[in-house]
């Protein structure tokens, strides 16, 4: 035994000396699927293909149980989650937009106005990642293999491509839709690579929205897991007499414009062709010096078509079953690529939906909608009856109450007292199961699970005085609003998939509950690297075949 143990010493010094790395994959790509529920690997799966979802799943390890355990659940905020591993207290996303508590100036996720925009002159092109306070697990690894990783985003929605992507990327792309172009930013380059410049020269969006929108299968066979096509809870485009099939893209792009591809299944597929292209001709996975490459992939376009058909529609079906084929593509090409055995990919969401609440009622459950405008102006009215003024209140963005801090400062109110009379109101109100003044004491009386998230959702510089939280199946939102929405802390909202696949993966699954902060540290742990620095999730060991 004592030789073994020399004989083992001598050989991991033997290794150190001769410069082994650890074993890591040629290539981590990260599938975020914006909106997915994670009852949707299971709801159209007697319609999935073999090597789709269904692949994920039997070759994978799926995290049958992964909450978002924070609020508000909107985009920016899961893909910032995943990738750093922390909540909006510590990376400072507070949502897609919100509100510099002490200026009163609001701030889109992305928003950078000191770099321009390459490949476009429009304003959507100022954009990097520097709100993102923390670091993400694509940083990390930047920083181990001292930056000779190449990191990769690529989303239609900027946020989608930038905040996974982090700070030290090699490049993050995102969809504009003016141009009908993938345009960059001056934070990662001064030109776009002349492989971009040629794939979009292809037109794509172009060519994909000339060919309309039918469903994919006959559409009276989609009647076993969606409502009838013709119904009043989805929205129409402009132009069009009715939200139902086939969807003349061809024609309602003359007004819409490239805008239109976002909301259509087309949306996803045209990411996934920009993705190859990216794997292709930046050799991602074949990486002169031997080390890991990571490829950051957001699918926008189930997000759009949900905030606009709702989750129960035809269109929804046909997104899913379209994107199955999409995935089952992409991972043929990534197995002829980089090869079945050097790749791992993980597939998430950053956060799921709910269904419409419009039609939740009509079948007989409870639900509505808060009309947050007219909140304000009753809070506003409220307050100006109690210190003479009726701009206290700024805001109720992400369910949340901002304050006019400038103007309460100059009239010497009473900021508690303030807080106060609003609570009281904001209770008085319809759907509204809770009002938490952030720095006060009732926090106490909130259900555990509920508060951790607020707790984890609230950053002191972003994030509104008081977090009101929503009765279930409750939505910002006006009477007989079409299509679904999100951001609210229950289960429709912040139970998302989670499957882990490929090089070091034990396919399995498990039914424990894990946090999509987890997510980072398990990639992390994979490629032994450092977790993000504002980390406070833990690898979900169970998935790790090492």
């Amino acid at each position: 035994m004592w030789k073994s143990f020399c004989t083992g010493l001598l050989s991991m010094a033997l290794a150190f000396q001769a410069g082994a790395q650890p074993a890591r994959p040629k290539l981590v790509v990260g599938l975020m699927v914006d909106q997915m529920r994670w009852d949707y690997l299971y709801r159209f799966a007697d319609r999935y293909g073999e090597g789709g979802f269904k692949r994920l799943l039997s070759e994978g390890f799926s995290c049958e149980n992964t909450i978002i355990n924070y609020v508000p659940t909107y985009t920016a905020v899961g893909h910032s989650s995943v990738y750093t591993g922390s909540v909006p207290s510590i990376h400072g996303i507070a949502g897609n937009d919100w509100i510099i508590q002490a200026t009163g100036q609001q701030m889109y996720c992305t928003q950078d106005d000191h770099v321009q925009g390459v490949g476009t002159a429009e304003k959507e092109g100022q954009q990097s990642p520097r709100n993102l306070l923390a670091s993400t697990v694509t940083d990390e690894l930047k920083l181990a293999t001292n930056f000779r990783s190449k990191v990769i985003g690529i989303s239609i929605k900027d946020r989608g491509g930038i905040l996974p992507a982090g700070h030290f990327a090699d490049a993050a792309y995102w969809f504009e839709s003016k141009s009908g172009n993938w345009v960059t930013s001056t934070f990662y380059m001064q030109n776009l690579p002349s492989w971009v410049q040629s794939f979009n020269k292809q037109n794509l969006a172009e060519k994909y929205l000339k060919q309309d929108w039918n469903t994919l299968y006959p559409i009276d066979t989609y009647q076993r897991n969606s409502i009838s096509d013709d119904n009043p809870y989805e929205g129409k485009w402009a132009g069009e007499t009715s939200a139902t099939f086939p969807r003349k893209t061809s024609v309602l792009m003359k007004d819409a414009g490239y805008e239109l591809i976002k909301t259509t299944p087309q949306g996803n597929t045209f990411t996934l062709d920009f993705a190859r292209a990216a794997l292709e001709n930046e050799q991602l996975g074949k990486n002169q010096t031997g080390n890991t490459d990571f490829l950051c992939v957001s699918l926008s376009a189930t997000d759009y078509v949900g905030h606009r058909y709702s989750l129960s529609a035809v269109e929804i079906e046909d997104t899913y079953l379209r994107l199955d084929r999409d995935i089952a593509d992409f991972l043929r090409y990534l197995d002829e690529h980089v090869g079945k055995d050097n790749y791992t990919l993980f597939l998430t969401a950053d956060h799921a939906a709910s269904y419409n609440p419009m039609y939740y009622t009509d079948q007989k459950g409870n639900g509505g909608y808060l009309f947050t405008r007219q909140i304000q102006r009753n809070l506003n009215k409220v307050l100006s009856s109690a210190f003479g003024s009726d701009k206290l209140v700024r805001s109720l963005l992400n369910y949340q109450v901002h304050l006019n801090y400038p103007l309460i400062d100059s009239l010497n109110l009473d900021l508690k007292k303030v807080k106060e009379i609003i609570i009281e109101q904001l209770h008085k109100e319809d759907g509204i199961a809770y009002a938490i003044d952030m720095e006060g004491s009732q926090n106490m009386f909130i259900p555990a699970p509920i508060r951790e998230k607020v707790i984890n959702g609230y950053h002191r510089k972003n994030s509104g005085a008081i977090q009101i939280i929503a009765e279930p199946q409750w939505y910002s939102g006006t009477p007989r609003s079409t299509g679904t929405t999100h951001g609210v802390w229950s289960s429709y909202d912040s139970h998302i998939p989670l499957i882990f696949m490929g090089w070091g993966i034990k396919p399995g699954v498990s039914n424990k509950e894990v946090h999509i902060v987890d997510i980072a540290p398990t990639i992390a742990s994979l490629l032994h690297v450092m977790e993000p620095n504002g980390n406070i999730g833990k690898p979900i060991v169970e998935v790790l075949g090492q």
